[in-house]
């Protein structure tokens, strides 16, 4: 009998040893993930996961920058446990996660806008949604036919990639099937998109926001140097410089810019971890200061409470 119950007493040992061997689950303040997210959002998405390491030294965030898809797709396989990017979940990617008996959390985090920047040179700073679809279904190619157009030689589109999130939207927004008749130009990133905008005249540039619209930021500054944002009307006909609006803060919170979009963040977290703390920091703590620090509408504005006496 003794030797039998040392026997077990062995066994259950070597479970336990065998169980120490695996690396503990993360946790809100401390762990390391990897957090796919669409390279239109990296100036956000570089602030608020140093802030977030900032408070907790022990929590580590790899980021890994792709087009849209391609961060959702990362998401998916469980190469990344969240993703930064515009839109929800489609039923078919949903059921992608059923299929793993994972629910998966959407949250929204911001209201963005795609800026259309243009070379300083260039001052038809203007134009109307009317316009711009105009320039998608290929009614209107030179820069002369905008109204009130004074820069001369053929617009050309300007986007950061085949695959981004930018030229998805900009394409849903005006029903764009087939660009093939199109001027368009394809970069690697919206920093290369910045840069070709300020040595062509003709360019017309497409890019988030939030890589020129933090006047804190000494690099937001730079890059801003020598372009133009334009203001973009909803009326078919406006008459007055009011009629325009620019993808900046005010703006799309009071939902006047045309082209501004949401926000989101998406996890296939399973269990109250590193991704869920972040989330939270940023839709329901100070992330959201640091959301409209970059120029962008917070979707849960940060309450300060202030207490006065006498």
């Amino acid at each position: 009998m003794i030797k039998r119950i040392s026997w077990i007493a062995g066994i259950s040992i070597t479970l336990l040893s065998c169980g120490s061997d695996k690396p503990p689950l993360d946790n809100p303040a401390r762990g390391s993930i990897v957090i796919a997210a669409d390279e239109s959002f990296q100036p956000l998405v570089t602030q608020l996961t140093s802030a977030y390491s900032g408070i907790y030294p022990d929590a580590h965030f790899k980021v890994v920058y792709k087009p849209e898809q391609e961060a959702i797709n990362m998401m998916l396989r469980d190469s990344a446990r969240l993703a930064f990017v515009t839109r929800k979940l489609t039923p078919k990617e949903q059921g992608v996660l059923n299929q793993r008996k994972i629910k998966g959390t959407t949250e929204k985090i911001a209201n963005d806008g795609v800026a259309l920047i243009i070379n300083k040179a260039n001052v038809d700073s203007l134009v109307t949604m009317n316009e711009l679809r105009d320039v998608f279904s290929g009614k209107i190619t030179q820069w002369s036919q905008l109204k009130g157009g004074n820069q001369g030689g053929p617009i050309t589109l300007v986007f950061d990639n085949n695959n981004s999130s930018n030229l998805e939207f900009v394409l849903k927004t005006f029903n764009v099937d087939d660009v093939k008749g199109l001027r368009i130009f394809t970069t690697r990133s919206n920093r290369e998109v910045i840069e070709f905008v300020r040595k062509n005249p003709s360019a017309l540039g497409f890019i988030g926001v939030n890589w020129i619209s933090d006047g804190d930021e000494p690099l937001s500054v730079e890059l801003a140097k020598d372009l133009r944002v334009m203001g973009v009307s909803p009326k078919q006909n406006p008459t007055k410089r009011d009629d325009y609006f620019q993808p900046f803060q005010e703006d799309l919170g009071m939902q006047r810019y045309p082209l501004r979009r949401p926000v989101y963040i998406l996890s296939r977290e399973a269990h109250p971890g590193l991704g869920g703390g972040l989330i939270n920091y940023v839709a329901r703590d100070a992330g959201s200061l640091i959301i409209r620090k970059l120029g962008l509408w917070p979707a849960i504005p940060y309450n300060r409470e202030i207490n006065l006496t006498d």
